[in-house]
């Protein structure tokens, strides 16, 4: 079979089969082989988060720039002393039967594609937030993992974190009554990018692979390494990337809400001339009906917010405010405040890390092959960032916009459909059928 016959038979209709037959179920005691998909900042921590889980071992690792595998590799040996074993595509590391779960921490735009792939070829999924670059390509994940029962968690660790469950919990038992609006923080100071020209492709990065389902463009180092968050074609704006944290917390808060009637957002790109496209300072509100989720980002010098204190020059976190009263929560902890007087009626610190449970969460789903089992299981995801891409779709076009929650449409506006995908790029294309 020639190589491109073989990934035709991998991504289409053959994959059903390979997923069932590729491995057996793993049992209590057997070590989950995980492969990193992305090896820049988050894909680092990645790796220690996996080498700190005695039930996981890194058997693989991957990425389109040559240097970071090679940090990588260096990472692991040293702290295993067993060498993974080494891709630039990852259409090559699925064709490794050894792996059993891939761990991606690629850039915004891969996401849903790579996801797409990982399910098609029988591993399970542990993908970083947000779920998906856009709203169709997220649907079409949610998809994917149930066609062929793949375990898809997203990186939404806080889902994880003892304090923020409890909070949660609190809310749905009634602690400040009925919500009526639940707010998201992202108040992070973000400092100027500045303006660089085009240049030659580093040597050892594979550029194409790098923009894979995002337009041809030269390259550019603001396009690269973490500032590709500030650009359409590969990132969402802060909204989409520490925003997307808080966004779920509020969904969440509100008993899992899903899709809003309505959404507006408004805001801008203030002070700075350089190459950034998204904003820095953004406003979103989203009807419900009878409640709402209102949403905040500040780039720039700002203070804090009633309940929720700075921590440094950053605010992040979350504000209920019901009929009797409201709750703050960050990653601190949470406070809830009652009566028309405000008096603090209860309060819990943090306590221990959320990520490495969140992973374990995962595996363990990953044994008993249910994914209801999973904290943030890859519907959740998606319609969390999908908020995020509903609010930016507002801000480009300039105007509020109704929301079908059934057929997950606009209401009458064409334009705006048009943002809920994309046009990819041959040939990194999400498929129509998974």
């Amino acid at each position: 079979m020639s190589q491109g016959n073989r990934r035709e038979f991998l991504y289409g209709a053959g994959a059903a089969a390979l997923s069932l037959g590729a491995r057996r179920i793993l049992g209590a005691n057997d070590r989950i082989h995980v492969g990193i998909v992305g090896l820049g900042g988050r894909g680092r921590a990645h790796l220690g988060y996996y080498m700190a889980i005695p039930s996981a071992q890194v058997v693989a690792v991957c990425d389109v720039d040559q240097a970071a595998q090679e940090r990588a590799v260096a990472m692991v040996e040293k702290k295993t002393g067993l060498k993974p074993r080494v891709y630039a595509d990852m259409r090559k590391m699925l064709e490794d039967r050894e792996i059993h779960a891939v761990s991606i921490a690629t850039p915004n735009h891969w996401h849903a594609l790579q996801s797409i792939w990982a399910c098609q070829a029988g591993k399970d999924v542990y993908v970083e937030k947000p779920a998906c670059h856009n709203v169709w390509e997220g649907l079409k994940m949610i998809e994917a993992a149930r066609k062929y029962n793949r375990m898809v968690q997203v990186g939404s660790q806080g889902r994880s974190a003892p304090h923020k469950i409890r909070a949660m919990q609190l809310l749905r038992e009634g602690v400040i009554g009925k919500v009526y609006l639940s707010k998201g923080l992202c108040f992070k100071r973000r400092l100027s990018i500045g303006k660089k020209p085009d240049g030659p492709v580093p040597p050892g990065v594979d550029w194409d692979l790098f923009l894979g389902p995002a337009p041809m463009r030269p390259f550019n180092e603001n396009r690269f390494r973490y500032n590709w968050h500030w650009f359409w074609d590969t990132g969402n704006g802060d909204i989409g990337n520490q925003g997307v944290h808080e966004m779920d917390i509020a969904r969440w808060g509100l008993g899992d809400i899903t899709w809003p009637t309505y959404v507006v957002s408004t805001g801008g790109k203030y002070i700075y001339d350089d190459d950034q496209e998204t904003p820095n300072t953004q406003l979103a509100t989203f009807d419900y009906g009878d409640c709402e989720i209102v949403f905040e980002v500040r780039g720039l010098i700002t203070g804090g917010e009633d309940g929720l204190q700075p921590r440094g020059q950053n605010t992040i976190g979350n504000l209920f405010l019901g009929a009797e009263g409201y709750m703050a929560v960050d990653g601190a902890g949470f406070q809830v405040y009652k009566g028309e007087k405000r008096e603090l009626a209860m309060e819990e610190k943090a306590s221990g890390g959320d990520t490495i449970p969140h992973i374990e969460n995962f595996f363990q789903a990953v044994r008993s092959r249910n994914y209801k089992e999973l904290t943030a299981d890859v519907e959740i995801g998606v319609i969390s960032a999908s908020l995020c891409h509903l609010a930016n779709i507002s801000y480009r076009l300039k105007r509020g916009l109704r929301f079908d929650p059934k057929a997950i449409k606009f209401v009458g506006d064409d334009e705006a459909n048009r943002m809920l995908t994309r046009d990819y790029r041959k040939p990194y294309v999400v498929p129509e059928k998974v």
